[in-house]
């Protein structure tokens, strides 16, 4: 099989889906568009303007290189409080595409919620939206565990907007496994402390 690929067997009953060795799920999800001739029909639609699949392929490029760009190692978590906006999505995306695990966190929590996560997690950076400065801020103040990167989602001064806007559009996809650590989502905590729950590369295509 081609790297970063899916072989789906429908003859039997459940259908059988067969990874590819290598396999970084950014491939089929983001770039595919690509070599399916989508990159001029829009992918996001929002209020900032509609964003096409290749300027969505682009921008995740640009993410995953200035992510990389700060040093982080493969398997890093990257925390993310970050509004519903495109550059949630170039974010995510740059992340797995780079080789990082991305922890998409609520953006209704409080200071003392977030200051948990970013400890359990050992965090090697932190991005967050303007919005939630209020609750962020402090809660890397208390946490016991400091993020080596925090950045301000977009604004004044040294963002990861800013970054990402001066990072090369080109970016080959970092080898992985298909049950590799894709991505961390934080249950509710109504049982208790919240619990990570890790996602590997493969759930991606199970449950789309």
């Amino acid at each position: 099989m081609r790297d970063n690929t899916v072989s789906i067997d429908r003859s039997v009953s459940p259908a059988r889906i067969d990874f590819a060795p290598v396999f970084n799920v950014a491939v089929p999800f983001i770039d595919r568009h690509l070599d399916e001739d989508r990159a001029g029909k829009v992918a996001i639609r929002a209020d900032a303007g509609d964003v096409t699949y290749g300027e969505l392929a682009e921008n995740v490029n640009r993410c995953g290189n200035a992510l990389a760009a700060l040093g982080l190692a493969k398997g890093d978590r990257v925390l993310m409080v970050v509004k519903d906006c495109a550059e949630f999505f170039y974010t995510f995306w740059g992340a797995i595409k780079a080789g990082f695990v991305p922890a998409p966190l609520n953006t209704l929590l409080r200071a003392r919620d977030y200051a948990y996560m970013i400890e359990n997690s050992g965090a090697t950076a932190v991005i967050y939206s303007a919005e939630f400065a209020t609750e962020v801020e402090p809660a890397l103040e208390q946490s016991s565990h400091k993020p080596a990167h925090v950045f301000l989602m977009s604004g004044e001064g040294d963002t990861l907007s800013a970054r990402v806007a001066a990072a090369s559009a080109a970016l080959d996809p970092a080898p992985a496994a298909a049950g590799d650590d894709c991505f961390w989502l934080f249950s509710s905590g109504s049982t208790g402390l919240p619990k990570a729950a890790v996602h590997a590369h493969q759930d991606m295509v199970v449950t789309s």
